[in-house]
């Protein structure tokens, strides 16, 4: 199977995520995306982060209707922090059968040549790049075999939005979905 690596803190799980992950899954030769929650992201402070299991279990919630997006503890067992050349290597050992392909944002493919290991990244898997607001997708022609500008809806919504207008009070229901909104609420979550 072709596996599309759909990594970040997922903190929480929104609307925009699933609805970029089911347009990959649906419209693209991928045929399952998984989210790898991140325990630690090289670039985040872990003092932003809900625990790793909270946010592992948001993403059960939120993809429970998704046959194919699957939401993955992998990284919670690799070295921290989360560099994403480790997680590509541990998957394609521990499963030889599937072909994986990283999906990113625009604003990740602009800063990509600091990633570790990058052009091992490149050499080794296949990248989707996915639209950002206020981000151009610039693909060098000598990477375009291994480089995929998508064409999927832009929905700019961010968890870092969500977490600080919890505690404001604000509605942020329609930002979310509807049994992960009602699982930060019944914890208390972000406030």
């Amino acid at each position: 199977m072709n596996i599309g690596i759909f990594s970040g803190s997922f903190n929480p799980i929104h609307i925009g995520h699933l609805v970029l992950a089911n347009y990959i899954a649906e419209f693209t030769d991928i045929d399952e995306v998984w989210f790898i929650v991140s325990p630690l992201n090289p670039l985040k402070s872990k003092t932003e982060l809900s625990d790793e299991a909270i946010r592992l279990e948001m993403v059960e919630l939120a993809l429970r209707d998704y046959p194919k997006l699957k939401a993955s503890d992998f990284e919670f067992s690799l070295p921290k922090p989360s560099y994403t050349i480790n997680t590509l290597g541990a998957l394609s050992e521990k499963y030889p059968e599937h072909r994986f392909t990283l999906i990113i944002g625009a604003d990740n493919w602009n800063t990509f040549e600091n990633w570790k290991e990058h052009d091992i990244i490149l050499e080794e898997y296949p990248i989707m790049v996915y639209p950002r607001l206020d981000y151009r997708i610039s693909i060098p022609n000598k990477l375009k075999a291994r480089v995929e500008a998508l064409e999927s809806p832009i929905i700019e919504m961010s968890s870092t939005l969500i977490r600080k207008s919890i505690p404001e009070g604000k509605n942020v229901r329609s930002f979310l979905p509807e049994n992960v909104y009602d699982y930060i609420l019944e914890r208390g979550l972000y406030k």
